[in-house]
């Protein structure tokens, strides 16, 4: 017997740092968006494919539900992160057990007030010394009555996946497919590109460089022989050039050697790959500039 075809969006939400991406990526078993040791790394709705047979879900993932931050930018995240819940069938809500700090109750909150059906993923499980501590805690989160699973998950080691994606089918509406079954994504691999790249500045400068930096494709060139890509890399100050930019220009060297390797085995063809540091004062807080940048979208 054929089962009939589903298909759905899920949102990924959830307080900054606490694993969407490496989850999204895990679900859908390609690197689609980016990761590091740092909160606020998701800046976009990034979208993820996954085909498992008859069923397609589309992954959305969001940036981190926060308060406090009081820039432009910070704005921007939180209302791109509670607008995706509006055009999803169910939610997907990260928390890290046996922490529960006050943004995991604005997404929690935001996650309850959607309406949709909600799956509770407690990550990072394999970090948790008593496995004990695991049902208490649970059963002390305001309003986990009112979702539809509790799924314990390890996203970087994929303990727990396949029941979330079980879970995930059981509330999934019947639909046909959008995508084609090998495709991963719907973001364009310019803004991949730009992903990888601000991917690496985070990576090694996490403890140099605040919150203040992002990329700008300038050209994005295909030829028979492999892609031809100018980045822009933005910041806020004179000085945080110099750290982007590092001793002989080092830093820069390194963040696109790794870059380009990233992008030529997502791509599948070789990179050429110019970067450029330029200044832009106060861009994170200055709404005209992030739309000139792409986000806010």
């Amino acid at each position: 017997m054929i089962s009939k075809p589903q298909y759905g969006a899920v949102a990924l939400v959830g307080r900054p740092n606490v694993g969407k991406s490496t989850l999204l990526n895990h679900l859908v078993g390609e690197r689609i968006s980016i990761t590091a040791h740092r909160p606020q790394t998701t800046r976009h709705a990034v979208r993820g494919i996954a085909t498992w047979g008859a069923v397609q879900a589309v992954f959305v993932d969001t940036p981190g539900i926060h308060g406090g931050g009081k820039r432009a930018l910070n704005r921007v995240l939180n209302r791109t992160a509670r607008g995706s819940l509006a055009d999803v069938d169910v939610v997907v809500l990260l928390v890290q057990a046996p922490q529960f700090t006050g943004d995991d109750q604005l997404a929690l909150d935001a996650a309850i007030r959607s309406e949709r059906p909600v799956i509770l993923a407690v990550n990072k499980i394999d970090r948790l010394s008593d496995k004990a501590s695991l049902l208490p805690y649970l059963q002390s989160l305001p309003g986990v009555e009112s979702v539809a699973h509790v799924v314990p998950v390890s996203a970087l080691k994929g303990d727990g996946v396949d029941q979330l994606k079980h879970c995930l089918i059981d509330l999934l509406p019947h639909g046909e497919h959008v995508y084609a079954a090998d495709e991963l994504t719907d973001k364009s691999e310019r803004f991949l590109a730009a992903e990888m790249i601000r991917e690496q500045l985070t990576r090694q400068l996490n403890k140099e460089l605040p919150y203040a930096i992002t990329v700008e494709i300038e050209q994005f060139d295909v030829s028979p022989s492999g892609y031809r890509i100018l980045a822009a890399i933005w910041v806020e100050r004179d000085s945080q050039k110099g750290i982007v930019i590092g001793h002989q220009g080092n830093k820069l060297k390194s963040v696109g050697s790794r870059a380009r390797e990233r992008m030529s085995a997502l791509f599948g063809v070789p990179v050429h790959l110019e970067q450029r540091v330029l200044v832009r004062r106060d861009w994170s807080d200055d709404r005209d500039a992030l739309h000139s940048l792409g986000l806010g979208d």
